[in-house]
């Protein structure tokens, strides 16, 4: 189906600037696909999640508000790592003008709009970011709740934006369950298999990490390691779940057997909210024997005794069927789905 550009032509698309706070904290409002508040907003703002250069506005040609994206990152990082949430203001809607001049906000036509000033926007600003030197525009991250399928406000919520990134650059999706683990649901003790040994030498976890891409079912590890090659893709693993991620470097450890023979890994972490299930993984040679379980629950007993947490967070592929089982062995429910739009 054909659509013209309901677009003017002076709509500007640019990131935000001090000035502009006051306008852009009523826009933040949450919706059945973004659940992104003002009070989350500023809160990361005061701690460089998230900042005003990655804060990105469609300004009308009357000097109104239409649409906001807003990207985060490490704190420590110069390019935003992740879309969290893009907003078209329902003003900005109705506003469009057919060629005749009426307004209908309830319209094919207006559907469109909303959906071209998403991509204009979150185009704009991957360019921006490309001419920063980012390799890739970042993905766009949509939680959602485990059933959104069967609620057609969340479907239609997320309708337009997915249409928006993929017109913007980020066609291919991946949908991951998230699993949540609470003290209360408690953890099995050791079989005595398995020792767990920490390893200061990045180096043997480089190798681990290669070792555990051949056969895997998680969907990004293996889309990169099969651009990048196995050995840069390991190497890239280790640097972010090292220098990106905020759990100690302390944590992670080296499944091994009585014998001493290297059988898998897990690394508990945290991101800048949760303690989370980093990474775990199983050498070929070992899957099919329970392990994945006893190392799974050795990181949640790590972040049990380090973090004290209320809640520990988790995620992997809806196709990952192997490790979402794990998951419901150990104790972990999955309460909410997370949507990965990426460029690749």
């Amino acid at each position: 189906m054909f659509f013209r550009s309901t677009l003017p032509r002076s709509t500007t698309f640019r990131h935000a600037i001090e000035a502009d706070l006051d306008r852009v904290l009523p826009l933040l409002i949450a919706d059945p696909a973004s659940s992104l508040t003002t009070d989350q907003y500023l809160a990361k703002l005061a701690d460089r999640q998230y900042r005003l250069p990655w804060t990105w506005l469609a300004e009308e040609p009357d000097g109104t508000l239409a649409a906001v994206a807003v990207w985060w990152g490490s704190p420590e990082r110069e390019l935003p790592s992740a879309l969290d949430a893009v907003l078209v203001v329902p003003d900005g809607i109705e506003s469009g003008r057919t060629e005749s001049g009426s307004t209908d906000s309830g319209s094919t036509e207006s559907h469109e709009r909303r959906i071209e000033l998403a991509a204009a926007l979150l185009s704009t600003a991957h360019r921006a970011y490309a001419a920063a030197g980012a390799p890739a525009p970042p993905e766009y991250h949509v939680f959602l709740p485990g059933d959104w399928r069967e609620q057609p406000s969340v479907a239609a919520a997320l309708t337009w934006r997915q249409e928006a990134a993929r017109r913007a650059g980020l066609p291919v999706a991946v949908e991951r369950l998230r699993y949540e683990w609470t003290p209360e649901a408690g953890l099995a003790a050791p079989s005595g298999r398995l020792r767990f040994t920490a390893e200061p030498d990045d180096e043997v976890f480089v190798d681990l990490f290669r070792r555990a891409l051949t056969g895997t079912l998680d969907a990004a590890s293996g889309k990169e390691a099969a651009e990048l090659g196995a050995e840069a893709q390991a190497r890239a693993d280790v640097a972010f779940y090292r220098d990106d991620m905020v759990g100690d470097r302390a944590w992670w450890r080296v499944a091994r057997t009585e014998a001493g023979e290297a059988v898998g890994f897990g690394l508990p972490s945290r991101n800048h909210v949760f303690p989370v299930v980093g990474y775990l993984g199983v050498l070929p040679e070992h899957r099919g024997r329970g392990y994945v379980d006893e190392i799974l629950t050795e990181i949640t007993r790590i972040l049990a005794a380090e973090a004290a947490p209320e809640v520990v967070r988790a995620d992997t592929d809806l196709t990952n069927a192997p490790m979402a089982a794990a998951f419901e062995r150990v104790g972990y429910r999955n309460n909410a789905r997370r949507l990965v739009l990426s460029a690749r």
